[in-house]
């Protein structure tokens, strides 16, 4: 919005999460950047699109890249042993499927980026107390005193949004009862820049590819297993990783420890009031099993920019008829992922007789099917 002459106040109350040591100009990964214990434990799949997108804003550019890992092959394991899909480049047509970067890396990138428009964004430290919507501006009052006006305000303060909850938009919200387990593994075989992914009944392992053959472990399961293994030691918790993909990965040494993040599934009535409009986690939030979580967010920022920077002769940015147009745009996508999703999520954790027969001649079936395939991982990759 800075780059389209938009005058942006940003609120936050701790800024982004970067890292010292990361960046363009850093050093490549060494015995000096490890020191920092600076790899991060949280990381995205970002796709293509949205790379293609923050190339264009001068993010990406600030993305160490030698800290980034392509995906050029995805594969996915049933839960009978042999039934599998695989996604690949030349399916795609694309360079890449998606490039795993961490949360910290791609926060800087970001962060030398709005250093490029410091005189149209003003930071602003605080958190959102009240919100008050008038019919031409909307004021929020801060937890410091400080009040701030402007004609719109997007919210994008997270799953617990306080701003969706003063502009009275309705939530719904479902927790899975699972946790995803989250850390960074070394492992003695080569990725080859391969994302596995491995459903088990009611749980899911992915593997997602980094450099200097690391790996990031999503383990989403029960939150009771989730706590036996955030209990287990890190030696341990290698040696489970090692025994439930059947040795594929070689032995295993921990990089960083593990981390648990409670899963649920969230869905608002509306993406948009009065001079409001919701996006990332704010907006929705879905099951990580397809890793879209982010790049679904970064499409509503995406969306919502190029709506607000062609609105033609509309002055007033929060008119309610011009913010339903992102709402319109974004409705179909946002509710496909989480049909897809929290279905996934649902087939597999099924227990019904000859389901599972059935969800693993599923996957055979469409990993039969090139142009079907190829349709699902452009939409993922958009």
């Amino acid at each position: 919005l800075a780059g389209a002459g938009f005058r942006v106040g940003w609120i936050t109350a701790g800024g982004l999460d970067t890292a010292p040591g990361i960046g363009p100009d850093a050093p490549a990964p060494g015995a000096a950047a490890r020191a920092a214990d600076d790899w991060d434990s949280r990381i995205y799949a970002v796709s293509p699109g949205n790379i293609e997108w923050l190339t264009t804003l001068g993010a990406w550019a600030g993305v160490a890249q030698a800290r980034v890992c392509d995906v050029t092959t995805m594969q996915v394991s049933g839960d009978d042993g042999d039934a599998r899909i695989g996604f690949d480049t030349r399916t795609a047509r694309k360079p890449r499927l998606a490039a795993i970067c961490e949360s910290r890396n791609l926060a800087t990138g970001i962060e030398r980026a709005l250093q490029t428009c410091a005189d149209r964004v003003t930071r602003i430290a605080g958190r959102v107390a009240e919100l008050r919507i008038g019919e031409r501006t909307a004021s929020v009052t801060l937890d410091t005193g400080a009040t701030v006006r402007a004609p719109l305000v997007v919210a994008g303060d997270g799953a617990d949004s306080s701003i969706r909850e003063f502009a009275s938009i309705t939530v719904t919200s479902h927790a899975y009862e699972h946790t995803a387990v989250v850390a960074n593994l070394r492992c003695a075989a080569p990725h080859y820049g391969v994302a596995r992914q491995w459903f088990f009944g009611d749980s899911v392992l992915a593997l997602l590819p980094m450099p200097q053959d690391r790996r990031s472990m999503v383990r989403s399961c029960a939150d009771a297993h989730a706590r036996f293994l955030l209990d287990l030691s890190a030696p341990a918790l290698c040696d489970e990783v090692a025994r439930v993909t059947g040795g594929e990965t070689g032995a295993v040494e921990p990089v960083t420890g593990a981390q648990g993040f409670p899963l649920k599934v969230q869905q608002v009535d509306r993406l948009v009031a009065p001079r409001v409009a919701l996006v990332g986690d704010a907006a929705h939030t879905v099951h990580p099993l397809a890793g879209q979580g982010m790049n679904l967010g970064l499409g509503d920022c995406r969306e919502l920019a190029r709506v607000l920077a062609g609105r033609g002769p509309q002055p007033d940015l929060g008119d309610i008829a011009l913010l339903q147009r992102y709402q319109r745009a974004r409705a179909e996508p946002i509710a496909a992922m989480r049909v897809a999703t929290d279905g996934l999520f649902r087939l597999f954790a099924s227990d019904f007789p000859g389901v599972a027969r059935m969800r693993n001649l599923g996957l055979g079936w469409v990993d039969g099917s090139t142009l079907l395939k190829r349709r699902l991982i452009l939409a993922a990759m958009a």
